[in-house]
């Protein structure tokens, strides 16, 4: 099993590389989902010298204050034999043998996070330890709980620490190693009293008493160590640490895990307990406890894994693929977004998605509307008949019929035609725009870059002008095409009685009265009826060949003929994606590789065991 941490190891090195560390992540982060543990203390609850006895090295900085101002994640490897040594993740090919080293290492690395103010970052330093006296085992102090700033600190670096620690030590999959000096009232104890408020049944807590050897005479911390002043679900064990006179005197680990031996064998009140008692022991015991954990969470982060595979590759197909480095490349990016916002466009024509319908409406409900608004019989009332007739006769009055007149009657009403054909071209022009507007909004790859949005919305609309103007052209000449030319047989048709005007042996003056120009009335308003239903049929025959048609066929042809001449530079100018964007694919396709390896490798060991 101990490939198993040595994966998860793996693992978390992988996240922290792509600040995946559990912070602030829209997507669900591996960190949180591998099991972990979190050693946690109260400023000078000897946390630190504990970790180094586990290690057995003297590594970690030390003074007065916040001391641990990033969570550290410690993972140790057992090396059969050879020299130990240790590696951050931040420097890969630099090894370290000398672990003073190792300490101002991470005194400089906290500092280029934070400064070299008092404050506090939650992004983790990585140190890896290879050594053939350790055990495998992972392990993250957390700075140590305070109560007070002190001077050069914030106001809120009290709150800050603790809800980072607790950030930390909420999540399920966390072992929580509650650090408590045994000088002190168990009952103030930081440690113990945030872990009970996340694990109340202490279920996941495993409890180390540090300073034994330095309570009071007469006392001892038997009650705590046999979990009767505080029960936990895992055996307390007590440690016994460098003193300050041990450290200044630069007594190494070995030795000082004899002594602590020793105190434990030699003590009456612990010798009952010394079998399961020291750092040596606590190293083993964390090991062990954190293989069963890894193990019994392994479904767990199988699915996570799975469910996280699937929002990632929905989210990288979201942002679309990256851009190509060459000309042809991009050249060739721009056609195929082109294409694929031309095939939207011609679908929302095509009814395939909505739209299209608003065209005919304009044909079958707004246009002939409009031309009922005209009022042609109001137009031909008798005084404005009266007036047009006399006008057109001049001098000399007509003999037979007012041929002049009828013409003037007939081409006053045809021209007020050509503001509706005017308007039925606009409204399909606005139409024809306004779904550009949408084949833009649901061409995905063209949110990618919001250049060649700008672009082709350009293009489109410029090539739609230039389709409405020929359109207009074309639809007025319908209308002055009627103007120009009188349907002859219309006129053949009507009836000549005397009754009505068509016996020439009449009075000139007859002619004027109200009967005979109520006729003319009505036999051009008859004409002008007959002209606006040919209209009606003709005007949206020739909008569509104009506009739709056109718009289906060319709405890009001007742009794409411009786009071949363009050059490598203004090719990449409008292929100008978000540079956040480029930057969270990148992060995604990292993560989305972190993720693949982590299945494979997590369904190898699984299998395996």
């Amino acid at each position: 099993m101990e490939s198993l941490i040595s994966l998860v190891n793996k693992l978390q090195r992988a996240c922290t590389a792509l600040g995946d560390h559990g912070e602030d992540s829209a997507l669900p982060t591996l960190w949180d989902a591998l099991p972990s543990i979190a050693v946690v203390g109260g400023q000078s609850s000897g946390k630190s010298s504990v970790l180094e006895s586990v290690v057995g090295k003297d590594f970690l900085p030390r003074g007065s204050g916040i001391v641990t101002r990033r969570p550290l994640v410690l993972q140790l490897h057992r090396l059969d034999e050879g020299r130990e040594y240790a590696e951050f993740m931040h420097l890969p090919r630099k090894r370290f043998t000398d672990f003073a080293a190792v300490r101002k290492e991470i005194q400089d690395e906290t500092d280029r996070e934070t400064g070299r103010s008092k404050a506090i970052s939650p992004v983790p330093i990585h140190l890896s330890v290879y050594s053939p006296h350790v055990v495998n085992l992972t392990l993250i102090d957390l700075p140590g709980l305070t109560k007070v700033a002190v001077e050069g600190q914030p106001e809120s670096i009290v709150q800050d620490i603790e809800n980072m620690v607790r950030a930390y030590i909420e999540k399920p999959n966390c072992v929580i190693l509650a650090v408590s000096p045994a000088n002190q009232d168990l009952a103030t104890s930081d440690a113990i009293k945030i872990s009970r408020e996340v694990d109340p049944k202490g279920e996941r807590t495993i409890g180390v008493l540090t300073k034994i050897d330095l309570m009071d005479k007469g006392t001892d911390a038997v009650d705590i160590l046999e979990g009767k002043a505080y029960k936990l679900q895992f055996p307390w064990i007590g440690v016994v640490n460098r003193s300050q006179a041990d450290i200044n005197k630069s007594v190494d680990m070995v030795a000082a895990r004899r002594k602590e031996k020793e105190y434990f064998a030699t003590s009456p009140e612990y010798k009952h307990l010394a079998h399961r008692m020291g750092s040596e022991h606590l190293g083993k015991v964390l090991s062990k406890h954190l293989e069963q954990v890894i193990k019994s969470r392994i479904p767990g982060i199988q699915s996570l894994i799975s469910k996280t595979l699937n929002e990632l590759e929905t989210e990288l197909n979201r942002l679309g693929k990256p851009i190509a480095s060459d000309a042809g490349g991009k050249l060739y990016t721009i056609m195929e977004i082109c294409r694929i916002f031309d095939g939207i466009y011609k679908e929302h024509l095509d009814g395939i998605r909505p739209g299209g319908e608003k065209i005919y409406n304009v044909f079958d409900n707004n246009f002939p509307a409009a031309l009922k608004r005209l009022q042609f019989d109001k137009h031909l009332s008798m005084e404005n008949v009266r007036k047009l007739i006399t006008e057109a006769d001049g001098y000399q009055p007509h003999l037979i019929a007012p041929e002049q007149g009828y013409r003037r009657l007939i081409e006053s009403c045809l021209v007020n035609i050509r503001g509706p054909a005017e308007a039925a071209v606009d409204a399909v022009h606005g139409i024809l725009k306004e779904l550009v507007h949408k084949a833009i909004s649901e061409t995905a790859e063209l949110k990618q870059f919001p250049t060649l949005r700008v672009e082709v919305s350009t293009a489109a609309f410029d090539s739609l002008e230039r389709m409405r103007e020929e359109s207009k052209k074309a639809t007025l000449k319908l209308v002055d095409m009627e103007c120009s030319y009188l349907t002859v047989d219309f006129f053949r048709k009507l009836p000549q009685d005397v009754e009505k005007g068509g016996n020439p042996t009449h009075s000139i003056f007859d002619r004027y009265n109200d009967s005979y120009l109520r006729r003319i009335g009505t036999t051009v308003l008859s004409y002008v009826n007959m002209v606006c239903a040919t209209l009606r049929n003709s005007i949206p025959k020739s909008i569509v060949y104009c506009q739709v048609r056109e718009a289906k066929r060319s709405l890009l042809d001007h742009f794409f003929t411009e786009l071949g001449a363009r050059e490598m530079k203004q090719l990449s100018k409008l292929l100008d994606e978000d540079p956040a964007v480029m930057e969270r694919r990148a992060n995604l396709a990292k993560r989305l590789e972190l993720y693949r390896s982590a299945q494979a490798e997590i369904d190898a060991v699984a299998w395996a065991k």
